[in-house]
């Protein structure tokens, strides 16, 4: 079962948050963060870029204040990296990168 949660803007936009297992085997979790109108917005574009069985149930992960500001300053709003995070230095990667193979691995190296 995934960790999430949310964070309602004062726009009225959210920021969703969601700890999702790594699309490889035995590659761990990832942290996924989409902004959207709303929370269900926000898990359609999700599933529509083929993340199907991805549910928000509870806030009981919802993104920092770091988290918030990372996705807000990406041009697509919707970026991951590793969970937890076991590099201290790793970056935000937009989430083509997680949905191809090859391209980025989810530890940072």
């Amino acid at each position: 079962m995934s960790a999430g949660g949310f964070c309602k803007l004062p726009g009225g936009s959210v920021v969703v948050a969601l700890t999702l297992p790594a699309p490889g085997p035995g590659e761990g979790a990832v942290r996924v963060l989409v902004h959207a109108v709303n929370r269900a917005r926000a898990l359609t574009r999700l599933r529509n870029l083929g993340l199907r069985a991805v549910y928000l149930r509870g806030n009981s992960h919802p993104p920092t204040p770091d988290e918030i500001t990372a996705v807000l300053h990406h041009p697509d709003g919707l970026v991951w990296r590793a969970a937890p995070d076991l590099t201290a230095g790793e970056l935000w990667h937009p989430i083509r990168a997680l949905l191809r193979p090859g391209t980025v691995s989810p530890s940072g190296v």
